[in-house]
């Protein structure tokens, strides 16, 4: 007689090869985090990789992420929020600093520090005052200095845009929550190679590390630090 197999819980569902596991929300009820006292805007890898449709790495959603971003870097600007551009970037000739990444994805190879697809979109560069800062694996955070740059200004909460979406996007997302940052994530203006693994991520992300906004709610949390400057300074200015 054939063995029996153990039925699954109704909770749970299978799509293709990957297991889902449906948690009963009355149980494992989410909560939004929201804005804290100060913002700081992270870029990450808003790079020619991504966008540009002669590279390897190129993605659809990556390149509408920057042009969505455009929007929000101005916006953050204004506001004089801190902004900080994060790139996936190694040094020459032979890539060493990828380690074991640079094993797994040799075109890797081509995010060496002085190829033209290392440099970041044009669309949102760093301008001179912004923060540049050079990564060797999918975290912004893991082996750099920007949680310590973000605490030097006193920022409790991390905007988050770029590519992509599944790889470095969730794993700053992550290491951000776990430094004890509130993450928020700019859904518009993140991407990734497919709708499936950019949905998942963003999923995920808003359920457990932080929390997933519209572009128009982070551009009105931006204008109204913007209006507080405005605020001040006339405060200043009057006799």
């Amino acid at each position: 007689m054939a063995p029996q197999l153990a039925k699954r819980p109704p909770a749970q569902r299978e799509i293709g090869s990957l297991l889902w596991l449906q948690l009963d929300n009355t149980k494992v009820q989410e909560n939004r985090i929201g804005f804290g006292s100060k913002s700081a805007l992270v870029l990450v890898d808003c790079i020619e990789a991504y966008t540009n449709r002669t590279s390897p790495f190129y993605a659809n959603g990556a390149a509408s992420a920057a042009r969505e971003a455009v929007a929000l870097l101005t916006a953050a600007r204004a506001a004089q929020i801190p902004v900080f551009h994060v790139a996936t970037r190694f040094l020459p000739p032979d890539v060493t600093d990828g380690a074991i990444w640079a094993k797994k994805m040799t075109a890797l190879e081509l995010l060496q520090a002085g190829n033209p697809l290392s440099g970041f979109c044009q669309e949102v560069a760093p301008i001179s005052r912004e923060t540049v800062i050079s990564k060797q694996v999918s975290s912004a955070f893991f082996g750099t200095n920007l949680a310590f740059a973000l605490r030097a200004r006193g920022v409790d909460t991390v905007v988050l845009a770029g590519a992509s979406t599944s790889g470095s996007i969730r794993a700053t997302a992550v290491d951000g929550f776990q430094y004890g940052f509130r993450v928020m994530v700019v859904r518009e203006c993140v991407g990734d190679c497919g709708h499936g693994p950019h949905d998942a991520s963003l999923h995920d992300i808003d359920r457990n590390y932080g929390d997933v906004i519209l572009k128009r709610d982070a551009l009105d949390a931006f204008t109204v630090r913007a209006g507080a400057l405005e605020r001040n300074h006339e405060d200043r200015i009057d006799p």
